[in-house]
């Protein structure tokens, strides 16, 4: 609920989970706090005594790690690690969490593969989401937690971030003002529609990897690692093309709007990579679940979603 990007969007999500929550016999309670808050964190495990345990609280983004490293250190290291300590006393049966495609850095040979080198990272962000793995592996080994980390493909859909191109772009658009794409067009990423990463989710936390002892008689570390991505990486000028498709589609922009006068080619930022791409045989090898939502698809959904909330809302 920090105010990293506007507070209102989240607080939307929070009516629609009241809603969802109100409609259904599975409940949910939010409680406000700071992961970072190590005696908040532990009075939760305490009062709850949790089964399964899901992290997806951090601090996202690569740019505004440049600028701001200290919300990276504070959420992502220290809140992380309350989590794990949380874990170590009151045992869990499974720990999932949410690291990142960033740890691949400017990793060259595609598709990215959780058997790659993840030691160069290029942003603060990316080196917090590889210290998050680091930590995992520790306290899976010493104290035999079953953790899984999840590396997550630039997610998209209704109700995203702000900061992500696809939002941003919108935005910009809307109020006439020109867009610019990075590396002069020629960045692909892999998508990944926020349906199919909550799917794997579900499916994930449902099986914790095993506890068993190697020949040593010490915990061999229920530890594992998986990449959530659409597995067919986007060149951003297509991914304009169709976003701008869908926003007339959805009538968020006129038909006649001129996107060729709203589009800037420009360099690399710092931080960036050109390429990302998953290799998500293991998921579908090991829980039977490959994401299956297009980039049409999934930007269809967002501009509908965009047209009712800002335009109807």
């Amino acid at each position: 609920m920090n105010d990293y990007y506007d507070v209102s969007l989240k607080d939307y999500r929070l009516k629609e989970l009241n809603t969802i929550s109100t409609n259904s016999t599975n409940k949910y309670e939010f409680v406000k706090g700071d992961i970072a808050d190590k005696a908040l964190i532990d009075k939760l495990f305490t009062d709850y005594k949790f089964d399964i345990v899901v992290n997806l609280a951090a601090q996202a983004g690569v740019r505004y790690s440049i600028t701001n490293p200290d919300a990276y250190i504070m959420s992502n290291m220290m809140g992380f690690y309350n989590i794990l300590e949380a874990c170590r006393h009151n045992p869990v049966d499974h720990l999932v969490y949410a690291s990142s495609s960033s740890v691949y850095g400017g990793n060259k040979k595609v598709p990215f593969s959780t058997d790659d080198c993840v030691d160069n990272p290029v942003s603060l962000y990316a080196a917090t989401k590889k210290s998050n793995e680091l930590f995992a592996h520790c306290y899976s080994k010493l104290y035999n937690i079953p953790t899984t980390g999840l590396r997550f493909f630039t997610v998209y859909g209704p109700a995203g971030r702000p900061d992500m191109a696809y939002f941003g772009f919108t935005n910009k658009l809307l109020k006439g003002e020109t867009i610019q794409i990075f590396n002069y067009g020629n960045c692909r990423r892999d998508f990944t529609y926020v349906d199919d990463i909550v799917e794997g989710i579900v499916r994930v936390m449902q099986g914790a990897p095993e506890r068993k002892n190697g020949e040593d008689g010490l915990p061999v570390p229920p530890y594992a690692v998986y990449n959530i991505g659409g597995g067919q990486p986007e060149n951003l000028l297509d991914f304009v093309n169709i976003l701008q498709e869908e926003l007339v589609r959805a009538g968020v922009l006129p038909k006649d709007f001129d996107f060729e006068a709203h589009k800037k080619l420009v360099p690399m930022q710092p931080g960036d990579v050109p390429t990302t791409y998953a290799d998500a045989t293991a998921l579908e090898r090991d829980f039977g679940f490959t994401p299956k939502i297009t980039l049409r698809e999934g930007l269809r959904k967002f501009a509908e979603w965009y047209r009712d909330y800002f335009i109807s809302y």
